[in-house]
C-alpha cells in the first residue's frame, strides 16, 4: 500500500501553507507538520474513518481548520484534497486518482 496525493490537493497544501507563513513565520511549518502527521496517521489506519456519503474518509487535523479526504483505490491512498473545514464543503468530490 503506497500514499499518493492528487495534483490539486497538494497546490492546496503548497497555497495554506503559504498563506500561513504570510501570517506569521513559521506557522505555515506547522501547518505543513500536522498533516505531515495526518497522513502518516492515515497510512497506518486508512479504514478507521467511516466512508462518507460522496465515497471518501476524511480525518481532521487537530490544531488547524482543515482536514485530509483521501480514498482506497487501485492498492493506495489517495489524498484527494486537504480542505478547509468551513469553506466550500466537497467542492473537491469529483476528483479522481492520477492512474
Amino acid at each position: 500500500m503506497t500514499l499518493r496525493i492528487v495534483h490539486e490537493a497538494a497546490a492546496e497544501l503548497a497555497d495554506a501553507i503559504s498563506r500561513y507563513e504570510s501570517i506569521e513565520p513559521g506557522l505555515g511549518i506547522r501547518f505543513k507538520e500536522e498533516v505531515r502527521l495526518t497522513t502518516d496517521w492515515i497510512f497506518k489506519h486508512a479504514a478507521l474513518p467511516r466512508i462518507r456519503a460522496g465515497g471518501y474518509r476524511r480525518v481532521n487535523l487537530k490544531v488547524f481548520p482543515y482536514y485530509a479526504a483521501y480514498i482506497v483505490w487501485a492498492d493506495a491512498i489517495w489524498i484527494l484534497a486537504i480542505a478547509h473545514g468551513a469553506r466550500r464543503p466537497e467542492y473537491w468530490i469529483g476528483r479522481k486518482p492520477a492512474d
